[in-house]
């Protein structure tokens, strides 16, 4: 695996601030993939030698387990962002705030939305990011991506089945390259507005002082998951490090030392309250990677 070129390679390294919430996991392998190449590489050495793998994105919108035996890989050094009139494409490893900022300064509207989504252009498209009534697909054309057989293949749009925070990505040994995504010509005063104007109410309404991965639980029909969480008195409360937010209660914040044990028990706790009150069953936004 050292003798591969394109890597950088760390062992029983920590992954605190490669997640939003910053919990303290630690991994058998860390390693930063800089080329396409590479990563075919590194892929094929880990199958042979049996070594289990997880491609990390930005870490947002996921509880982590404490520890992985296995090699975390970050794309991160895949970030290039290329436009061509109407059509941006971007590695994988590139950040959603970068995409959407390219965009803008171009001219470039449809992509506002993603401004503040603390997410890779990878991790996005598998989990179908989306604000404000828009997601990622909205704009997306194409994909490249490594599959099982460990090929370059490119896929439409049209081929990848997607639903709210969902697509047919998940759970398969697809790996995201390359995404292509066609916007519209706009205005970049009236973007930079909008994304203002967002920004302002994104500060005045979420815990922004305090590591989380953005929303806990998708709002039911005609109603709000953080009015539903602090009519049950749980704003505020703690298990371990972890606790409700007393901003947003649609937030947990990790007040110092949270582990992913401390985050799921108390996802289950505000699951069983809104149960018994409201005879209502919350949805997980976020995903619990377990890695055992």
């Amino acid at each position: 695996m050292n003798d591969i070129k394109g890597l950088t390679i760390k062992e029983n390294a920590s992954l605190k601030n490669l997640n939003t919430y910053k919990i303290d996991s630690k991994a058998k392998y860390l390693i930063h993939v800089n080329t396409v190449n590479a990563l075919i590489e590194l892929l094929k050495y880990l199958k042979k030698e049996n070594i289990k793998h997880f491609i990390l994105g930005a870490g947002s919108n996921i509880i982590i387990d404490d520890y992985f035996d296995g090699a975390i890989i970050k794309l991160d050094g895949l970030n290039k962002i290329k436009v061509d009139g109407l059509f941006v494409t971007c590695e994988s490893g590139a950040m959603m705030g970068s995409v959407t900022c390219l965009s803008v300064n171009h001219n470039l509207t449809g992509l506002e939305w993603a401004i503040n989504i603390p997410g890779t252009i990878g991790g996005s498209i598998v989990g179908n990011a989306g604000a404000y009534n828009s997601e990622i697909f909205d704009n997306l054309i194409k994909i490249k991506v490594i599959d099982e057989n460990l090929e370059v293949k490119e896929i439409p749009k049209e081929d990848i089945a997607h639903t709210y925070r969902h697509t047919s990505l998940k759970g398969t040994n697809k790996i995201v390259l390359e995404a292509t995504f066609k916007l519209k010509k706009g205005n970049k005063e009236e973007s930079l507005s909008l994304i203002k104007n967002r920004q302002e109410r994104r500060r005045a309404t979420q815990p922004l002082d305090l590591p989380s991965a953005g929303s806990v639980f998708r709002n039911p029909l005609n109603d709000h998951a953080g009015r539903l969480i602090e009519a049950s008195g749980l704003k505020g409360k703690k298990i371990g490090g972890a606790m409700v937010s007393t901003k947003h209660a649609n937030f947990i914040v990790n007040t110092g030392n949270a582990t992913s044990n401390d985050i799921k028990n108390l996802i289950k706790l505000i699951e069983s309250q809104i149960k018994e009150k409201f005879g209502i069953d919350l949805v997980l936004e976020q995903e619990i990677i377990d890695w055992k």
